[in-house]
């Protein structure tokens, strides 16, 4: 495989024996969306903080307690007014970050599917100049109780990415990733909602960066079965992504 094509496929990484010194995990900012998540993000944001003193929750818009939750579990709280969809609450949190000095931005999902020590792995072949971004992916790595229906729709998606986008991944939505400085400053989400998935790795694809997947653990659980995307929903995401990209 020629660099080029290595640097458009990306490159795998092990998860075995990751450690981030101090001085790394001061200047990691974990970005966490989410929405009505009070019963969750308590929870979350208190395992992360263990870690990484730098998180930041978004509540985009919650109807709960989603936002006091998460301030005294030790996050920073950012509101949105409305609810806009996980791809603005992403795009706020790594603008502040950014403003705020971030070397590493990482995404982490707020219902409890991912594990804090994969943020390590995440992060360190990054922080190693190995390459600038990593995704995350469960199926390089281990996935708990994933439904066959859900499976289905996933793997619909990395061939969707792989057709539509030229990306030769292994898992195209997951919420679980890193970027260096310089990456998450070429970031720019324009689509709010989940289509913002298919639209990050288009970005990525074309700010010419190196990347690579690391492989990660997925928990599912039946919150977070009934919380996620169903296949009408992937449908509705397939639209909006392909109309962005029509219409420019």
């Amino acid at each position: 495989m020629t660099d080029s094509e290595q640097q458009a496929a990306g490159t795998n990484a092990t998860t075995s024996g990751v450690f981030l010194p101090d001085d790394v995990c001061r200047r990691v900012f974990v970005i966490i969306p989410a929405f009505n998540e009070a019963s969750r993000v308590s929870d979350v944001v208190g395992n992360v903080v263990q870690a990484y003193e730098n998180v930041i929750v978004i509540d985009d818009g919650s109807r709960d307690e989603t936002a006091s939750a998460a301030a005294k579990a030790g996050a920073t709280v950012l509101r949105h007014v409305i609810n806009r969809g996980q791809g603005a609450a992403l795009q706020t949190g790594i603008d502040y970050a950014l403003r705020c000095g971030a070397e590493f931005v990482v995404t982490f999902d707020s219902d409890g599917q991912h594990r804090v020590e994969d943020i390590a792995a995440l992060v360190h072949p990054i922080a190693q100049g190995d390459w600038e971004i990593s995704l995350g992916s469960r199926f390089l790595g281990d996935v708990e109780d994933l439904p066959n229906s859900r499976r289905a729709v996933l793997k619909g998606g990395v061939l969707f990415t792989r057709l539509v986008s030229r990306v030769k991944i292994t898992d195209a939505h997951n919420g679980l990733r890193a970027f260096s400085h310089k990456a998450a400053s070429k970031i720019r989400i324009t689509l709010d909602r989940m289509a913002h998935a298919s639209e990050l790795i288009d970005q990525i694809r074309d700010s010419q960066l190196p990347f690579g997947e690391v492989p990660v653990r997925i928990r599912y659980t039946d919150y977070s079965i009934e919380k996620g995307q169903s296949s009408l929903s992937a449908i509705r995401i397939l639209f909006h992504y392909l109309l962005k990209r029509l219409t420019g």
